[in-house]
């Protein structure tokens, strides 16, 4: 694929980038660790899989992801150009407008594909032209005016009929472990004590990946011989031990940050699973 990785050295320093690309002669997306929002234009025929979905994409679609729920695009026709900008949660932030990420197209489990239709995709073209032009300036407040491009796009786009059908995949339950796996593993490193372990429980990952928590521990169960609990139990641990060897935070910092409310019940629950207590391992 060619120009389909943006620089995330300077996403991490402007939390915003844009680009038009073309791509040749990879057919397969796949899933991968994706730290930003992302509104893009499919140019391609193919499939986008999720979780135990797939939607089929038969004319230009603008498909919106969030960092927590991860995708893989399967082409099934000759490229042509697309276009995609993606973000961090501080670009609208910073500007004051972080409602903007809890519209529908942003939800995990609502709609995030749309068709344009042949009048209106010339316009959403317009947008993203606007948004390369303004990037390259040196203007000093071009990020606020892109963020105004970006928020035009979106509410452009929720005019537009979302796709509802998909398709159900043959190995959704292999499809599903592994997205699970990413999925946990993205919740890790903890690498500041104020943020805070979000997903602590399978109903948390089965909401995120918008499938049932029964669907989820089967899927798990099935493909690693391990419950989904399990999983979850051993990453903790593993991130807990990392804190409690590798940095000076206080024990109950380090509860506090792995989502546990009180200190006290993160010792009984390192105690079950590592065989030790905190203090004793940091010891």
């Amino acid at each position: 694929m060619q120009k389909s990785v943006l620089d995330l050295s300077q996403i991490k320093r402007a939390q915003f980038n844009v680009q038009k690309y073309s791509a040749s002669g990879q057919k397969i997306l796949p899933y991968s660790r994706r730290d930003y929002y992302k509104i893009w234009i499919i140019p391609s025929e193919g499939h986008l899989h999720y979780a135990n979905k797939t939607i089929h994409i038969d004319r230009p679609a603008i498909v919106f992801s969030n960092p927590l729920v991860p995708y893989s695009f399967e082409s099934a026709g000759p490229w042509g150009t697309g276009y995609m900008c993606i973000f961090t949660d501080e670009f609208f932030k910073n500007g004051g407008r972080q409602d903007i990420l809890q519209l529908p197209p942003f939800k995990v489990g609502q709609n995030t594909v749309f068709f344009p239709t042949e009048s209106q995709l010339p316009h959403i073209h317009e947008l993203y032209e606007k948004m390369l032009e303004e990037i390259n300036s040196e203007y000093q407040h071009k990020y606020d005016i892109l963020r105004n491009y970006v928020s035009l796009l979106i509410y452009e786009v929720l005019k537009m009929q979302p796709v509802t059908s998909s398709i159900k995949q043959h190995d959704a339950t292999t499809r599903i472990a592994g997205l699970f796996m990413d999925l946990l593993e993205r919740q890790f490193p903890i690498d500041s004590p104020e943020r805070i372990l979000k997903l602590r429980k399978p109903a948390d990952y089965a909401f995120h990946l918008s499938i049932h928590v029964n669907h989820l521990n089967h899927a798990i169960s099935t493909v690693t011989g391990k419950s989904t609990t399990t999983h979850i139990t051993e990453r903790i641990i593993n991130e807990a031990e990392a804190l409690l060897l590798n940095t000076d935070w206080s024990v109950a910092d380090i509860s506090y940050c792995l989502g546990f409310a009180y200190p006290t019940y993160f010792n009984n629950f390192f105690k079950k699973n590592a065989g030790r207590t905190p203090l004793s391992l940091r010891k």
